[in-house]
Parts: C-alpha cells; structure tokens; sequence
C-alpha cells in the first residue's frame, strides 16, 4: 500500500484519535487475569490490541465486544488461564510479545508465541536475559522469536538492574514477578512509562515505587474494575506536528492521555516554540488527559538528548519532522533504541529526509538535521506504521506531492488515521 500526499493549505478542526494502545493491552492483560468482570471503554481496536484480544481468548478468557470499542472480560483470576491448543500470533506487536512472554513465563503449562516478518526479526534478549535469571524456561531463535516457554516449579523474585530504560522489560519482569516467590525488583536508569503500575494499583495489586526501584511481591490477587482509555498521545502527536507546521490551522485533540511519564513529546515541541495548550484537564482512570489546542508555529532547532529522548522514544520520527521544517538544526543524541523497533528507526528517517530535499547527518545514536524546506519525493516507510504516518505529515508542507511506500501496517496501530487526517484538511489518498 501506498500513500500519496498532497500539500495542505490550513488545518481546522476537532478530533478524538483512538484510545492509547499501552493502556489498551494492559486492560485486557489485569482485565483477564482478575477477578469478577472488568468493563473496558474507548479500546483501539487495532490488530496490535486485537492480536492481545485473540491471545486471551484462545487462553479461555471470555471476552466479549458489547459496542464500539468498549469490552467486557469476564476474569478468570490469577491462576485461571488455560493451555491455548497452538502458538499465539502476536502479529506485528512487540509490545503484546514482551509483555505476553513474562506472563507466560509463569504458567504451569508449556507455550509458544509467534509474529509477523518484521517481528521475527527483532532481538527479545533483553527479556530472555532477566526472566531466565528468575529461572524461566525460554527457548528462541538465536535471541529472536517465535519464542517458547517451558513451565518451571516456581519462578523465583529478584532484584534487576536494566541497562536501559524500557516500559516493555520492566512490565514483562513485573508480569512475571506476579507468579514469583518473594520480591521482584527493577531499577531504571531514566524514566519510562509507569502505565503498568499504575493500571496494577488500580486493579488492586500492591506496587512500591521508590526512586528508581519499582517492586511488587507475587503472589497477590487482582480485582476487576472499569477502565475508560484515554486518548493516545503517540497517534494524537502525528496530528499535533500537522497542527504546527502547515501555516494557519489551528485543531483541537480531545481527551488526550497526558501521562507525564510518557508526554516528553509535548516537553520536546515546546522547548522548540510550539504553541500546544492543554485545557479540560482531568484524572480518568489514574491517567491524566486533556484537550490539546494546537496552532501553527515558528519552530526552532534545539538539542534534543537524555531524558527527553527517553519520554519521547516513540515520538522521534515525528519530531524528526517537525525539525525538518524548523529554523536551524536539530540534534538527537541517546536515541539507540531506535535502531530495533519495527524498522531501523534512525535510518528510515535519515533516508526520507534527505529524500524529501533535507540535509541530515546520521549519528550511531540519532542524528543531525539541518532545518528548510521539504521538496517532494518518495520514502519508504519500511513497513513501519510510525515512519509511514510521519512522512505522510511531512508531504503536507512539501513543495510537491510525497509517496510514502510500503504502508499497510498503519492499520496496526492506527486503522482511521488517513480518514481523521482527511477530515482536518491533509490530503492522503491511497494506491494499493
């Protein structure tokens, strides 16, 4: 598939883009394992989300679609889950798969999770590694899946540093120290996204924070509860960047999840002049939201490292972007992690820019982008969802029409981004 764009005059509007799909897959992860019906409102119902869905299910958890994208999961308790009769397919979804895999690790029965292509690809040591030292079974293809879990008699809790800082791992750990004897541990080098201990809490589970050092002891029970998702600031971000560099638009996101361990986005756009203005805001479910009013503006280049990278890890490509067509240069640094998502995030952005007419300097880490202006051109997004959906922002202000290629794994996480994105005044149409 492929996404042709057009240059945008002026955007206008008011969207509410799909529910946060970390908070999604959470849902119905604490939902099926608890006890007593847990009702899940504003799900994305993407394939990533649908993919956890279909994993719960063949594990002999009800859950059934009572309208459009609300849930009921009738929970089955902590012990409940049941052999699924094949390997899982976790589809395109590295999020479901780390997660997934220190959950199953855990159980009293044996099981395999498998993906796509892309996912076949992506090295999972950075979860084999500490789950096998609480004694897990898992077997691999040379660090990479499908992945195979072996039930041992007890997983044991322990204490794991994290050479980097990721809401995957730590969340895996978490899963799996649920089924542990003792404590399970984990200490952050930076900040990563607290949406597990916060969900965790919220179905009743005892999670200690302190400082660095987030730890729960196995063991406990989860109480089922209501959960309304908010709306995602990775999906709203693609909007936002829209927002602030097609001259004269002004739109409004609503009910945005502004959850300050994961909205380094906003702290990144502001430090480079955007102007964002958050308003109606409120707590919902233990996670804060608010409404977005964004307006175009004069960006400026900046250094963009530390901290910052880490709370805005998802969010790069679009910053990247937003860079492109700032005044001055931009540069990333910290940013490895990039190197193993579902592309290789810092090239596929290195090669549309320059692409698309923009000078930039690829670094081991991030890169070096000199700010003016975007011609057009083709880039391939590498059947990555987040670069397909970020260049396709980026033909709004191109001088010429932009082909994005290889994009049909928008649906993944996004299914009505082109249509959200036509309603506001961008101009994407589709040849397949």
């Amino acid at each position: 598939m492929k996404f042709i764009i057009s240059p945008a005059q002026s955007l206008e509007g008011e969207l509410t883009v799909a529910g946060d799909k970390s908070v999604s897959h959470r849902s119905i992860i604490l939902g099926s394992l608890a006890n007593g019906k847990t009702v899940v409102r504003e799900i994305l119902e993407g394939e990533d989300v649908l993919a956890t869905i279909a994993a719960f299910r063949a594990m002999g958890v009800p859950i059934k679609r009572t309208g459009d994208k609300n849930y009921e999961i009738e929970g089955v308790g902590m012990d409940g889950l049941s052999q699924p009769g094949a390997a899982m397919d976790m589809g395109n979804s590295g999020t479901a798969f780390r997660l997934l895999t220190g959950l199953l690790s855990g159980q009293k029965w044996s099981s395999t999770l498998v993906g796509d292509e892309s996912l076949t690809i992506r090295p999972m040591g950075r979860i084999i590694t500490p789950l096998s030292m609480m004694g897990a079974k898992i077997e691999s293809n040379d660090g990479c899946p499908p992945l195979h879990m072996t039930p041992v008699e007890k997983l044991m809790g322990r204490h794991y540093d994290m050479p980097i800082a990721s809401a995957q791992v730590k969340s895996s750990l978490l899963f799996a120290g649920m089924y542990a004897s003792g404590i399970t541990s984990v200490s952050e080098p930076g900040p990563s996204r607290d949406h597990t201990e916060r969900m965790l809490r919220g179905f009743g589970y005892d999670v200690q924070t302190q400082g660095s050092i987030i730890s729960l002891e196995g063991g406990g029970e989860l109480t089922s509860c209501e959960i309304d998702v908010p709306a995602d600031l990775s999906s709203a971000t693609f909007f936002i960047l829209a927002g602030l560099i097609v001259p004269d638009s002004e739109i409004v996101l609503a009910k945005v999840g502004v959850n300050p361990s994961r909205n380094g986005v906003l702290s990144v756009l502001a430090k480079m002049g955007a102007d964002i203005q958050p308003t109606n805001e409120n707590i919902v479910g233990g996670e804060p939201v608010a409404d977005l009013v964004v307006r175009s503006s004069s960006l400026k280049g900046c250094e963009i490292c530390g901290d910052e990278v880490a709370l805005a890890i998802d969010e790069i490509p679009a910053i990247s972007v937003a860079a492109a067509c700032a005044q001055g240069v931009t540069k990333i640094t910290g940013a490895q992690e990039l190197r193993v998502k579902e592309s290789d995030r810092i090239s596929s952005v290195v090669n549309g820019l320059r692409n698309l007419g923009v000078k930039v300097e690829e670094l081991a880490d991030g890169m070096i982008i000199e700010g003016g202006r975007l011609k057009g051109g083709k880039v391939d997004s590498y059947g990555d969802h987040r670069i397909a959906m970020s260049f396709s922002v980026a033909g709004a202000v191109a001088s010429g029409n932009v082909e994005v290629e290889n994009c049909a794994n928008v649906a993944t996480s996004f299914p009505d981004f082109r249509e959200l994105a036509n309603r506001i005044g961008l101009s994407i149409d589709v040849s397949e």
